[in-house]
């Protein structure tokens, strides 16, 4: 399951895990005109881990999902 909320400055997806037991704590997504943030509960710490992803990055990861093994990088204009 997951909810999308557009906020002032980003878009909000939050990926609730509905799998099997035992449940990973929500996965909140912020994506910002110039980076996403990635954030999720550690339930032994009980902090909030975040982590930003520029736009590049974001795209190679898009990329990569779809991609075998190997090393890339991509030339020219960013698609």
């Amino acid at each position: 399951m997951f909810t999308i909320e557009h906020e002032f400055d980003a878009t909000v997806v939050t990926l609730v895990d509905d799998g099997e037991i035992p449940l990973k704590e929500d996965v909140t997504i912020n994506a910002f005109a110039s980076q996403v943030t990635i954030e999720q509960l550690d339930p032994r710490t009980e902090t909030v881990m975040r982590i930003t992803l520029s736009n590049a990055q974001l795209r190679d990861l898009q990329a990569a999902l779809d991609l075998p093994e190997g090393s890339y990088m991509f030339e020219g204009k960013t698609p």
